[in-house]
């Protein structure tokens, strides 16, 4: 009886939560909520609730309410502290319109290309590399429409080929500001095995040599589809309407130069002293959150320079601390995941799972687990549009379950992550998806026809590296 509970309860409580992703809707509530009403049937099968080393409040009822209020303070206190600090200077950036001048020193050299299939590729990586100063896909897309869009189409690329190129601009750059990177890292971070792991030595050890053989194939599968397409079916070129340029600061060239550097220089430090540490031994150690407010200090200091007015730019830097606060909900959508999991192990669930995937060992498929997360991850993508929600929630189970199919953890964060950020723009619901073909007047499944393809190859081919590296 104990058994049929435990997994009626989890079935219709992961039902739920999936069927509030596909309908896009804010799952954070409902995690919070499947996770306390599961640990309440722990509690009725006489499990304990948030686990053994939980302390309990004295009174059963309120626990649930504790285990949120101890996740919030051990979330906020590492991953969660990162996330709201990244948070901040991509608001101060904005606000300092320093990544206007990132995007357009970057794509201008771009209207000097004339050969249009050669553009297809490099723009697809110039976006890429974009998507570290603009980490929203769907706000690139509306960048890059207004910027670089009238460029393409000026240079006779077909309307659907610059769509599809600019849709598919935001996948899988390994960049140690992600959101999702700094999550897995956090957790990694917390284990006997990877103590001390940085989100830096997660993406340059571990996502890169992934990441970065499939965007390189992905590029060059675009340009081949995008030219066979295009003589395929003729499409003639559309000029949007109603759309605005991003404002350009007027300035010289150090003012361009050290401006366009400001919103990559976290990531400029990470990597140089990454490389110094492999390189020459260097013992100095930089984490995320030291060198975005390193960053901070010198924008700061630049913006005193530009403005000469102390108040002026003091006031300004208020875009920072708010770009924290709106940051929280992606802390919130990390707890709300660990709540959820810990409902789960409350009734049995997990420690079930592990049992099962323990007979997995030594016998040849290990793949299992991490093609069964990367199908789920791909069937609640494509039917929701959403990449990043479903792997917050999945973060605390990676660990565990890896470690019971005997597998490292990277065979499964790796290819689960990359897949959620490459098949959303194979999703015709998805919101850069929509935006791209209202924009430029096609349907959602004829810029989807264009994107997927390349997505699809690069998921297969990321897959199997994963597999041939990490297993």
């Amino acid at each position: 009886m104990t058994t049929v509970v435990m997994y009626a309860s989890a079935i219709i409580a992961v039902a739920i939560v999936v069927v509030m992703l596909i309908k896009k809707m804010d799952i954070k509530i409902t995690l919070f909520l499947m996770g306390v009403v599961l640990m309440f049937v722990g509690a009725a099968l006489g499990n304990p609730i948030g686990g053994e080393e939980f302390a309990s409040t004295g009174a059963m009822w309120l626990d649930p309410l504790k285990v949120i209020a101890d996740q919030f303070k051990s979330t906020i206190s590492s991953a969660g502290f990162i996330i709201l600090i990244l948070g901040g200077y991509s608001a101060y950036m904005n606000s300092i319109k320093a990544n206007n001048v990132t995007v357009s020193v970057l794509t201008k050299p771009i209207a000097r290309i004339k050969s249009v299939y050669i553009l297809v590729p490099i723009v697809f990586l110039l976006g890429n590399l974009l998507s570290l100063v603009v980490p929203s896909a769907s706000n690139l897309a509306i960048i890059l429409l207004a910027t670089l869009y009238p460029i393409l189409i000026q240079a006779g690329m077909s309307t659907l080929t610059a769509a599809a190129v600019i849709a598919t601009t935001a996948t899988i750059v390994p960049t140690p500001l992600g959101s999702d990177n700094v999550a897995i890292a956090a957790e990694l971070a917390a284990t006997a095995e990877y103590a001390g792991m940085t989100t830096t030595d997660y993406v340059f050890r571990y996502h890169a040599i992934v990441s970065v053989p499939t965007l390189i194939l992905m590029a060059a599968v675009h340009y081949f589809w995008q030219k066979h397409c295009d003589k395929k079916g003729k499409d003639s070129a559309t000029k949007l309407e109603g759309t605005t340029s991003v404002e350009e600061i007027k300035g010289g060239t150090l003012f361009r130069t050290v401006y366009a550097i400001l919103p990559l220089l976290p990531i400029i430090l990470l990597i140089v002293v990454f490389a110094l540490q492999k390189i020459t031994g260097m013992q100095i150690d930089i984490s995320v959150e030291v060198a975005t407010l390193f960053s901070f200090v010198i924008a700061i200091i630049c913006e005193l320079i530009r403005n000469r007015n102390g108040k002026e730019t003091l006031n300004a830097t208020e875009a920072f601390f708010k770009g924290m606060g709106g940051s929280m909900p992606i802390v919130a959508l990390l707890v709300a995941g660990t709540v959820f999991v810990t409902g789960l192990k409350s009734i049995g669930l997990i420690a079930a799972l592990q049992n099962a995937m323990t007979g997995v060992q030594g016998s040849g498929m290990g793949f299992v687990l991490p093609l069964l997360l990367v199908a789920l991850t791909a069937l609640i993508v494509l039917l929701s549009g959403s990449g990043t929600a479903l792997f917050f929630a999945m973060v605390p189970l990676m660990v565990p379950l890896a470690a019971a199919a005997g597998i490292p953890v990277f065979a499964v964060s790796v290819p689960m992550g990359l897949a959620g950020n490459l098949l959303r723009a194979v999703s015709p619901v998805s919101a850069v998806v929509m935006i791209v073909a209202g924009s430029v007047k096609r349907e959602p499944l004829a810029i989807v026809k264009r994107t997927s393809v390349p997505m699809i190859v690069g998921t297969v081919f990321m897959f199997v590296l994963s597999m041939v590296l990490f297993l």
